[in-house]
């Protein structure tokens, strides 16, 4: 799912190409698409583009009288920037909204359909959507603090949490508790002072890093390599793969078709995290570090 990094990217991107100029026509493909139809989509049709805005994942547009167009990409949803009047053929191609200089397209891979369209007639209902969570480049250390430690979850849990911080997710929230040096699983009420400063410039060097760095790749073309998982991150989707701090195998944990990795040098003490399957099915015996690990894997 385009988290924080991403979506900035796309906003930076877009922006550049429809800032100032007047919606064609909206072209939707797939009914499944549409979560609103009041106003109806005719009635953005004409109407200058005013601003565009990141609301926690979603992408906010506002147009002239009021009125705001948002999208949410979910998992696989993704923007592309084409020439004026590009197709909708195919299956993964589910929206155009048509420009004097080009057409932004919408495409979601595979066959479930969750990316989302809504329209709104004021910034007011449009803000309804907005789960709440903080921005975390306009907030202090101590309101950080303060948002995190409202109830005692996992550090993992409150990060991506969006009614706490807005636009983390599970892929981002890795690397920022590998860069802090944090365990997963660690409860807000057991972090330190020094700990939560540390978490809280972390999480915006992180965020900041692949902000940039994203927008350098695009460069002056549009950001066509959106994923959850690149090569260069430092554990997320990189099990079994060296973590580049310590040379130590990333682990995992899985849990509900999802992943949180790792380092159990960098960030656990040594301690090898109990994934949920298999400590289940090993109980007891269920490894304790790397080395007892590479033990049972041996016999």
């Amino acid at each position: 799912m385009p988290e924080l990094p991403d979506v900035e990217t796309y906003l930076w991107a877009v922006e550049k190409r429809i800032a100032g100029q007047s919606l064609t026509k909206i072209r939707i493909a797939s009914p499944f698409l549409l979560r609103s139809v009041t106003p109806p989509p005719a009635a953005f049709e004409g109407k200058k583009v005013l601003s565009l805005r990141r609301v926690g994942k979603r992408i906010a547009v506002e147009f002239e009288g009021d009125l705001w167009l948002v999208l949410h990409l979910m998992i696989a949803g993704r923007l592309h920037w084409k020439e004026p009047g590009i197709k909708l053929s195919g299956k993964n191609r589910l929206a155009a909204f048509d420009f004097p200089e080009g057409s932004l397209l919408l495409t979601e891979a595979g066959s479930m359909r969750r990316a989302s369209l809504q329209f709104f007639g004021s910034e007011a209902e449009m803000l309804a959507v907005d789960p709440g969570g903080a921005d975390v480049f306009q907030i202090t250390e101590a309101t950080f603090r303060d948002l995190m430690t409202r109830e005692n979850h996992t550090l993992k849990r409150a990060l991506t949490d969006p009614r706490i911080l807005s636009g983390i997710g599970n892929a981002y929230s890795d690397e920022i508790l590998h860069a802090a040096k944090l365990s997963p699983i660690q409860l807000t009420n057991k972090v330190t002072p020094e700990e939560w400063s540390r978490l809280f410039h972390e999480t915006r060097a992180v965020l900041r890093f692949w902000i940039d760095k994203l927008r350098a790749e695009a460069g002056s073309g549009f950001p066509e390599k959106v994923t959850a998982f690149r090569s260069d991150m430092a554990v997320h989707g990189r099990y079994g793969l060296p973590c580049p701090v310590c040379g130590r195998p990333v682990q995992r944990i899985r849990y509900s078709g999802n992943e949180t990795n790792y380092c159990t040098e960098c960030q656990t003490g040594g301690k090898l995290l109990a994934d949920r399957g298999l400590s289940r099915l090993l109980g007891k015996d269920w490894p304790k570090s790397l080395e007892e690990l590479e033990s049972l894997k041996r016999h």
